[in-house]
């Protein structure tokens, strides 16, 4: 809390000139209250208002079943290819240079993460749902991956290992779907 000085006399003594003593003005106290409704108010209008750039998941789609399931097998080629390249990098300076092996693993990473939120945003509500399921389910995964190898997980870690079995089976049955 902010308190108001109170002018002292050269004898050390106050004036009396200082407003109650420590407790702040009332409009001081109003004008916060008005702050923080108006902050409140703002922050609802912001959340519940539907944003203006492109649907949400849950609306409706003109784009054709087709024409929506080859956007999304479009995707996930470019996913796969992407994640395919980026995680079986050599290390330019050999195993023994720190530094291209840091930045062969975080290219590895960006890939896996970046690649299942490419994804998942390529999922248009119109995409036939067993295809749409896979592709999440896929998507999920190689972020699962990514994130897990983010954390310090190893590819001989039983659980990433669970991941990245899962990730292939998931790769073979989109690879069908999309055939």
């Amino acid at each position: 809390m902010v308190r108001l000085m109170t002018d002292s006399t050269s004898d050390g003594t106050s004036d009396g000139s200082a407003t109650t003593a420590g407790r702040p003005r009332p409009w001081v106290t109003a004008a916060i209250g008005a702050l923080a409704l108006a902050g409140v108010i703002l922050g609802v209008v912001a959340l519940t208002r539907p944003t203006a750039g492109g649907p949400t998941a849950a609306s409706f789609s003109h784009q054709p079943p087709a024409d929506a399931k080859a956007a999304t097998c479009k995707a996930f080629d470019l996913v796969r290819r992407g994640v395919s390249r980026n995680t079986h990098l050599t290390v330019p300076g050999g195993p023994s240079d720190v530094t291209g092996t840091l930045a062969v693993a975080a290219n590895a990473r960006i890939s896996l993460y970046d690649g299942g939120q490419y994804l998942l945003a390529r999922i248009d509500p119109a995409t036939p749902k067993e295809l749409a399921d896979a592709a999440r389910g896929f998507a999920d995964t190689l972020m699962d991956i990514g994130a897990a190898a983010t954390a310090g997980a190893m590819d001989t870690d039983p659980d990433q290992v669970a991941r990245l079995h899962s990730v292939d089976e998931a790769n073979i049955a989109l690879g069908k779907l999309c055939a």
